[in-house]
């Protein structure tokens, strides 16, 4: 495993289309998500890596990024594209990191939902200029 800190290595894998690694979460390390009309928990680093992994299975652009300190972790706003089915989709998050040494020990993250290209412009057209 690399020094590098765990949120980087969160961050650089969500963008190679790889799948996450549970090395990057400690072994006791829970997830907490909140998705359209639903919200979940999991718990251990390969939980996490698995279902993380379903999120992040292709090659993703991350095209806006806000990394705010915050006490015990990091607070990571991110705009994501990346090409599904040959459509255009997006994503806005919100991972509130818990870091213990080179791990994540806590992501609570908010998800608006995986967005295509008809539905992006869409919102678009709707918003409020």
């Amino acid at each position: 495993m690399t020094t590098h800190h765990p949120v980087d290595r969160f961050l650089t894998q969500i963008t190679d289309g790889a799948g996450i690694s549970p090395d990057t979460w400690a072994t006791d390390a829970r997830l907490d998500a909140t998705v359209p009309h639903w919200r979940f928990e999991c718990e251990g680093a390969e939980a996490i890596a698995a279902e993380l992994s379903g999120w992040y299975n292709a090659v993703i652009a991350i095209d806006g990024v806000v990394r705010r300190p915050i006490p015990g972790g990091e607070a990571v706003e991110l705009d994501l594209s990346w090409i599904e089915d040959g459509v255009p989709h997006a994503a806005h998050q919100v991972h509130l990191f818990a870091v213990d040494g080179d791990r994540i020990s806590r992501d609570t993250v908010f998800c608006g939902g995986r967005w295509p290209a008809a539905l992006l412009a869409e919102m678009e057209a709707a918003r409020v200029h």
